[in-house]
């Protein structure tokens, strides 16, 4: 396949069955658990972050994302009063947010979703906030700005094991890693999605919702993973339209 063929051209390359969502339910065990032949991390190993990767250093459009008060998936601001996460995060109700700062539980500023706006058919939501959040919003990509076999990163506070529950297992500082874009596919929703495989890292559990960025801009939002070789991230370029009609941008 031709490193210059656009992403929103590419016929679905995997089917999202085959991955598990990364968002964490609202009783705080995941909603899909990983493989059953994948490996358990024994007791006291020291885990990486995002399985993989580092730490981020800078990214004042990340925001995390509390259902009831407990930490359950990733998500941007992108606008003054609004967050763009994947659908799967947000059926819990009872949405908060802690955003521009790296450390989940202290620093940047809170707010609480007053109303919720799901994309009908793919895995991507948009929630309003309950007040102007100043700062710097996620810039968004369009058509053309991601490409196969480019490297981009993503970003979440997820699992850094295959911890069994990955409640347990989630980063107090925000994650990023490299991942190479292999393909379109489809998202939880059977969405159009972006397929990449595992550069220095991988997403899990609790990642959902987070960014995947090409050359600064976002263009992808994480909704499954199989915590081993695949990830895939709603393809942000294809719905930009919708994305525009609700939160202006």
């Amino acid at each position: 396949m031709e490193t210059n063929v656009r992403i929103s051209r590419l016929v679905p390359a995997l089917a999202a069955a085959a991955l598990a969502v990364l968002g964490l339910a609202p009783t705080a065990v995941a909603q899909t658990a990983p493989s059953a032949s994948a490996p358990t991390v024994a007791s006291g190993t020291s885990a990486q972050p995002i399985i993989g990767g580092g730490y981020a250093s800078n990214a004042p459009w990340a925001a995390r994302l509390f259902s009831n008060g407990r930490q359950t998936c990733s998500a941007t601001i992108i606008a003054p009063t609004w967050i763009l996460t994947a659908k799967h995060c947000v059926s819990g109700g009872g949405l908060s947010f802690r955003i521009g700062s790296l450390d989940q539980t202290s620093g940047g500023t809170t707010a609480n979703g007053v109303s919720v706006h799901n994309h009908a058919s793919s895995d991507l939501s948009l929630v309003k906030l309950d007040r102007s959040v100043a700062g710097t919003y996620s810039r968004l990509g369009n058509p053309g700005s991601v490409q196969v076999n480019q490297t981009v990163q993503v970003y979440g506070w997820g699992a850094t094991s295959q911890c069994g529950q990955e409640i347990n297992c989630q980063s107090r500082l925000l994650k990023v890693a490299n991942v190479v874009v292999t393909g379109g596919c489809r998202d939880a929703y059977q969405g159009q999605a972006i397929c990449a495989r595992r550069g220095n890292g991988i997403t899990a559990g609790g990642d959902s919702g987070g960014p995947m960025m090409a050359n600064g801009v976002q263009v992808g939002v994480a909704s499954t993973s199989d915590r081993q070789t695949t990830t895939a991230y709603t393809n942000v370029t294809a719905y930009r339209s919708w994305i525009q009609s609700i939160a202006g941008v």
